[in-house]
């Protein structure tokens, strides 16, 4: 029987309150969702930029229309609790941010995170006093929800060209403040400024692996006072690694290859329904 709304948004709460951290893996299509699901993953979130990937663009280039369409795909090919990376929200007031969460509570998602980049290289986070205003509507949004709704919300500085670790955890201390459920900073640099984050708050913080030399080991984060880890855009890029390397041999050397290192049909399809 198909878990509810309901019993998963339950499950995911259970998840950041148990002991030690846990891993949140990121699909990319309904195929790679069941694929996940298969493997043992407790939960499972969508990725901005293999959102974009799928439908030929680069991260950020798609509306919340195909966001949303993406999330569903995803929840609709799994019974685990789903989580949504929902960039700024599709816009930049408060109530943008509000309208984005809403309608990912509609689709069946019962989490999803809001950041305070704003898309302009020339201003690349919004004023602390917007970001905090954001995450404000964003948390009534989520609370007007007949279900526990898990709202993280991302402070971006170390990624957007702004690395300044005391306005991150200013930044991300607003956000708790104001009702947020988990905290995220992409990007921190090592394991003492995850330390240092992680020190300065008192409820769960999702760490983002996947960039080079800042990856760290899951028994390492949970050490340092993670609960959550997301692997981003890792798998998928994993993923089109194998595509671009394959691609490129039978091209350039005419050789096959990669068939008998890969995974075979029937091994494939048992992942999948129908």
């Amino acid at each position: 029987m198909a878990a509810s709304q309901m019993e998963k948004a339950r499950q995911f709460q259970a998840l950041h309150a148990a002991p030690g951290a846990f891993v949140i893996a990121n699909a990319w299509d309904a195929g790679s969702a069941r694929i996940l699901t298969s493997v043992g993953f407790a939960a499972l979130a969508t990725s901005s930029g293999a959102a974009a990937g799928v439908l030929g663009r680069r991260d950020g280039a798609i509306s919340r229309d195909e966001s949303l369409a993406h999330a569903r795909a995803v929840v609709q090919a799994t019974d685990l609790p789903v989580s949504a990376d929902l960039e700024k929200g599709f816009g930049d007031t408060p109530e943008a941010a509000a309208t984005t969460i809403s309608r990912a509570g509609d689709i069946g998602l019962v989490g999803g995170s809001i950041e305070d980049a704003t898309g302009d290289p020339s201003k690349p986070l919004f004023d602390a006093g917007l970001a905090r205003e954001r995450i404000i509507a964003a948390v009534e949004a989520a609370r007007a929800m007949p279900f526990p709704f898990t709202l993280t919300a991302r402070a971006e500085g170390f990624i957007r060209g702004k690395p300044d670790l005391d306005d991150v955890i200013r930044r991300l201390q607003a956000f708790e403040a104001a009702g947020a459920d988990v905290l995220m900073a992409p990007g921190l640099p090592d394991l003492a400024a995850v330390r240092a984050v992680c020190g300065a708050l008192s409820r769960p913080f999702n760490f983002m692996a996947g960039i080079k030399g800042k990856s760290f080991s899951v028994p390492e984060l949970a050490e340092a006072g993670v609960k959550r880890i997301s692997l981003a855009t890792s798998l998928y890029r994993a993923a089109m690694t194998g595509l671009v390397n394959a691609a490129r041999e039978v091209k350039e050397r005419g050789t096959l290859g990669y068939v008998d290192s890969g995974i075979a049909t029937p091994e494939l399809n048992a992942f999948m329904r129908g």
